[in-house]
């Protein structure tokens, strides 16, 4: 007898005699000739297609749905007149972002209705390189939901900054055989794209050969850039920040994930554009976001609850969550509660509040987490700050009183920065951190290859009182980066990152006064969700030690400073970029 086999997009199909005789007891009980396994009966069905509600039994067999009518099982489930949708589908996220590991990552968005993810390990690749992405792979094998993936199409992000590892087209070859992985990830390296780089044109046709998806980053990009994305079999965009950004998109035949993260939040601006007659161009997405808000917000349910608090009808958005991600991506397995699709549900209490009371997964109720089999952690992973050592001269910034500075503002809540230029205080004709005008020293330090790269700036708006903090999850490359009020306490806090090994810091009178260590590349915990959390929690009370506010979180904002492809100014570990002009600039503004 032939062994059950799983291939590409999560199809599941059987050899010989055994696929013969499953399929034989699948017709028969779609036929009424036999028993359901499962039926579950008065529940509300959200039909994704015709967008109604339906009152029908739903009988499943084997974790796939084989018809709505009238059914008997040996089970019987009352769903005492529960909404029952699909499970929800995130097109977009980097579960690295969470903190956690992969395992505790899938099991946290169950709770929150998410059945099935498409994630992009381009965060710990920029890392740890190939052994990162297999490690995502290999910890995702057993996880409770299906973790779909999307190779990195940029590591380095740019060539204007150092990571930890380069991936060319060749390296990506042997992962394109894995079940699991079903296309190119976001390609950032917009450039690259329009100026046909010989590296990225290989990737992009790598992709195209193995029939394989790619995803799209088109942050700032004019509708004729687009043009050039859409020409070259891009077809999906999480960057867009507003309504007409998505109509551009959206007429060039794109799909358009609207995205509700950590930092990027963009579901209230786009929704005013979707109706029911582009809607089907739409699905939704994380992108980043950390565990405290994943488990007080919730996931793809949250987008799903702000669509619908805007005025979009219920049954749309759920459609938007469900059918319109897993047809952009080609599972067509699942994305609805209709025969032939697998039993992936959710019972809705209140459909307008998207109040979630059980899941289903594969025709089986979940819950309780049960004991967690550990995924070896190799010392590559855990052994990734290799920096040079530095000091108090490393950090010196050389500017004039008489001439304004290029400086960095940041934008609360916002990937986005603003490029502003604003006189300083100085001393012996070095820039001093000035707290009246929240004018903060920020570095980035390589810490991958003991390379010795600083690069230096000020930003403005972080509202740090006394004190530094820093972190190694610093997208795309992630180095250390560290922001402070004194030179002191920075480097405190940089020599902590050595110290745990990556992490997050609160540095407040040259003292560490809160730390979570991020064992995996610098980027995960290597601990449970519940200690992660509270962790998560020291570390906010002490950003109140050093005068942060409450309006946005801090270290969120810190690690998208140094991402060169998100307007305005950034900073890498080669200094100050204007993205705009996809080039370094000095900090003395000419």
């Amino acid at each position: 007898m032939v062994e059950l086999q799983v291939i590409s997009w999560s199809f599941i199909y059987f050899g010989g005699e055994k696929m013969t005789l499953n399929l034989e007891s699948m017709i028969k009980a779609a036929a009424k000739k036999t028993k359901a396994d499962l039926v579950i009966k008065n529940g509300r069905i959200i039909d994704v297609f015709n967008l109604e509600i339906i009152e029908a039994d739903i009988a499943i067999n084997d974790g796939m749905i084989i018809g709505l009518g009238i059914y008997e099982g040996h089970e019987v489930v009352d769903a005492n007149g529960a909404f029952i949708c699909p499970g929800l589908i995130d097109g977009h996220v980097h579960m690295e972002s969470s903190m956690i590991h992969p395992h505790h990552f899938t099991r946290t968005i169950l709770e929150h209705g998410v059945t099935t993810i498409v994630t992009d390990p381009h965060e710990i690749a920029n890392v740890s390189g190939t052994a990162g992405i297999q490690f995502m792979l290999d910890a995702t094998e057993k996880a409770p939901v299906d973790v779909f993936f999307m190779l990195p199409s940029c590591v380095p992000a740019t060539s204007f900054e150092h990571n930890g590892a380069t991936i060319q087209a060749e390296d990506l070859t042997p992962f394109y055989e894995h079940d699991r992985v079903i296309g190119l990830a976001e390609v950032m390296d917009f450039p690259a794209v329009r100026d046909g780089n010989a590296a990225m044109l290989a990737k992009l046709a790598q992709a195209f050969k193995n029939n394989k998806k790619i995803d799209g980053h088109g942050a700032g990009l004019a509708p004729e850039d687009i043009n050039i994305y859409a020409s070259a079999n891009i077809k999906t965009d999480h960057e867009c920040v507003s309504a007409q950004e998505a109509k551009e998109r959206l007429k060039r035949g794109m799909y358009v994930m609207m995205r509700e993260g950590t930092v990027a939040k963009d579901v209230r601006a786009l929704i005013p554009l979707v109706n029911e007659r582009n809607a089907r161009r739409f699905l939704f997405c994380t992108d980043d976001k950390h565990l405290d808000d994943l488990v007080n917000e919730g996931s793809i349910d949250h987008n799903v609850r702000i669509s619908i608090q805007e005025g979009l009808d219920p049954l749309l958005a759920i459609q938007i969550a469900t059918l319109n991600a897993a047809e952009c991506f080609s599972l067509t397995d699942r994305g609805a509660v209709a025969p032939g699709y697998r039993a992936d549900l959710l019972f809705i209490e209140d459909l307008e509040n998207f109040t979630i009371r059980d899941v289903y997964k594969n025709g089986l109720k979940t819950g309780g987490k049960g004991p967690l089999s550990p995924i070896p952690v190799s010392n590559l992973l855990q052994n990734s700050v290799n920096m040079k050592p530095i000091d108090k001269d490393d950090l010196k910034i050389s500017v004039r009183t008489d001439q304004p500075c290029n400086m960095i503002e940041i934008i609360p809540n916002s990937l986005v920065t603003k490029h502003i230029k604003e006189t300083v205080t100085t001393n012996k004709g070095e820039f001093i951190p000035s707290i009246d005008n929240d004018q903060l020293k920020l570095a980035v330090i390589e810490r991958h290859k003991w390379l010795g790269h600083i690069g230096l700036g000020i930003v403005k708006g972080f509202q740090i009182k006394n004190g530094a903090i820093a972190s190694t999850v610093a997208h795309d490359s992630h180095n250390i980066v560290t922001v402070g009020t004194s030179d002191e306490d920075m480097l405190v806090a940089v020599k902590a990152m050595e110290q745990i090994n990556g992490g997050l810091v609160v540095v407040c009178e040259e003292r560490v006064v809160a730390s979570l260590p991020l064992e995996i590349s610098g980027l995960m915990a290597n601990m449970t969700t519940e200690n992660t959390l509270s962790s998560l929690k020291e570390l906010h009370d002490a950003l109140h030690l050093i005068g942060s506010q409450n309006s946005f979180n801090p270290f969120v904002a810190l690690s998208f400073l140094s991402l060169p492809v998100i307007p305005e100014l950034k900073l890498t570990d080669t200094g100050l970029f204007d993205v705009k002009k996809f080039e370094h600039i000095p900090i003395q503004a000419l």
